[in-house]
C-alpha cells in the first residue's frame, strides 16, 4: 500500500512544476507586454525635438484669467516672408484703438520688419525671433502656429487670436470686426468628419482615434481657453510630427519604388491639427464650427496637380464691389461628409458668415482701398519706394 501511495504520489510533483512554470510564462509575458505597452505610449507622449526649433517656452500666465481690462484681439499673421499687403492692413488699424489689437508675426528666421521692409509702422519689430523654417504640408506649419498662440498668450489682455495669412483682407472696418470676434463666446473653427478621407494614420492610434479625427480650415479665430489648449498640448503635436506628413512628389529616378512613397498618407496637418486637438478635448461644443476667412476653391484639372483643389486667387478684375458682396451676403455653409448647414450665427444672432477672405493679389488689394472697403487710401503712394 505504501509502494503504490507513493508510486500514484510521483506523477503528481512534476505535473506541478509544469503548471507553476506554465503561470510563471504567463505572468512574465504579461509583465513584457505591459513594459512593451508603456515603452509605446511614452514615446507618443515624449515631446520630439525638430531639427529647426526648440521646445516652446512655457512663460507665466497666471494672472491672465484674472484679467479684467479692455480685450484684445491678437492678429497673427503666418507668412512667407515679407507682408505684401502692409498698405491695406495699414489702412485697416490706422482708425482702431491701439489698446484694442495686437500684431504677431511669423516669418522666416532672421527676417526682420523694420523701415526698409514694410510700408507700415504697426509691423516694425512684430516678427517673432524663435521663428522656424516652414514648408507646407510638413508639421512645422503647425509648430509656427503654435508659436504664434504662445507667444500672443503672453499679453493677458489678448483675449481673441485670429490667424491670418499674407494673402488675407479684411472685408469690414476694424470695428465690426472687433465686436463680431469679442462680443462671441466661442471659437470659430472650421472642423466636420470627412468620411472619405484617406489622411488617418492608423499609426496615431492609440493616442489618436479615428473617431477624433477632424478635417477643416487652417484659418481660425480662438478664444483664449483654447489657445492655451493648443499651446500646451505635448501630447497630440508630436503624434502629428512623426506621422503626419505630405506625400512625397514623384520621382522618375526612383521607379518602382515610387509607388510605395505615394502609398504614405498625404496628411496636410494644418488641415487636422486644431480641429483634432479640440475634439479630443472634448471641446466641440464651445465651437461656431466654421472659419470667419473666405477661400475660394479651384480645382485643377491638370495631372500634375493630380485633380488637387486648390485656392483661387483674386485679382483686380475679381475684386469688384459685386464679388465682395457676394461673399459678405454668405450667411450658411454647407457640409457635404456630414450632410450638414452650418447657419452662421452669433450669440444665437444670424449673421454674416466671413470677416476676412483670402487669397487676395496687390492689384485686388489697391482695388478694395480705392472702393473704400477698408478705408481711404491714396493708391497712388503705392507707386512710392518705402521710406
Amino acid at each position: 500500500m505504501t509502494k503504490k501511495a507513493q508510486a500514484s504520489v510521483k506523477p503528481g510533483l512534476p505535473m506541478r512544476h509544469v503548471l507553476c512554470l506554465g503561470w510563471k510564462i504567463v505572468i512574465f509575458v504579461s509583465l513584457v507586454l505591459c513594459v512593451l505597452a508603456f515603452i509605446r505610449i511614452q514615446q507618443y507622449s515624449e515631446p520630439m525635438t525638430s531639427p529647426y526649433s526648440t521646445a516652446l517656452p512655457r512663460r507665466s500666465r497666471v494672472l491672465a484669467d484674472q484679467f479684467t481690462g479692455n480685450p484684445k484681439i491678437a492678429f497673427l499673421f503666418l507668412v512667407r516672408r515679407n507682408m505684401p499687403l502692409d498698405f491695406l492692413w495699414e489702412s485697416f488699424f490706422e482708425n482702431a484703438d491701439k489698446e484694442n489689437f495686437s500684431i504677431y508675426i511669423h516669418s522666416e528666421p532672421g527676417f526682420v520688419y523694420d523701415e526698409t521692409t514694410t510700408r507700415s509702422p504697426f509691423f516694425y519689430n512684430r516678427q517673432l525671433e524663435n521663428s522656424v523654417k516652414v514648408a507646407w504640408g510638413e508639421a512645422n506649419m503647425i509648430e509656427a502656429e503654435r508659436l504664434l498662440f504662445e507667444e500672443a498668450l503672453q499679453d493677458p489682455a489678448n483675449r481673441r487670436f485670429v490667424l491670418l495669412s499674407d494673402s488675407c483682407v479684411p472685408l469690414y472696418n476694424f470695428s465690426y470686426i472687433y465686436n463680431y470676434l469679442v462680443g462671441s463666446p466661442r471659437s470659430f473653427v472650421d472642423s466636420f468628419t470627412d468620411k472619405k478621407d484617406e489622411r488617418y494614420n492608423p499609426k496615431m492610434s492609440p493616442v489618436i482615434s479615428k473617431r477624433n479625427w477632424r478635417k477643416g480650415s487652417q484659418w481660425v479665430a480662438l478664444i483664449r481657453r483654447h489657445a492655451q489648449v493648443v499651446v500646451d498640448d505635448e501630447t497630440v503635436f508630436p503624434v502629428f510630427r512623426k506621422f503626419c506628413k505630405r506625400r512625397p512628389p514623384v520621382d522618375p529616378t526612383r521607379g518602382k519604388n515610387n509607388l510605395k512613397l505615394q502609398k504614405q498618407h498625404n496628411c496636410i496637418p494644418d488641415e487636422h491639427y486644431v480641429q483634432t486637438l479640440i475634439a479630443m478635448n472634448d471641446l466641440e461644443s464651445e465651437l461656431e464650427r466654421r472659419t470667419v476667412t473666405y477661400t475660394s476653391w479651384n480645382q485643377s484639372a491638370t495631372k500634375m496637380a493630380h485633380e488637387a483643389w486648390h485656392p483661387f486667387t483674386f485679382s483686380y478684375a475679381d475684386s469688384g464691389p459685386e464679388q465682395i458682396k457676394n461673399i459678405k451676403d454668405i450667411n450658411h455653409i454647407y457640409y457635404e461628409t456630414e450632410f450638414r448647414t452650418e447657419w452662421c450665427s452669433n450669440n444665437s444672432t444670424l449673421v454674416t458668415c466671413f470677416l476676412f477672405a483670402r487669397k487676395f493679389s496687390r492689384g485686388a488689394a489697391m482695388r478694395l482701398l480705392s472702393q473704400g472697403i477698408v478705408g481711404n487710401f491714396d493708391v497712388s503712394a503705392l507707386l512710392k519706394p518705402p521710406p
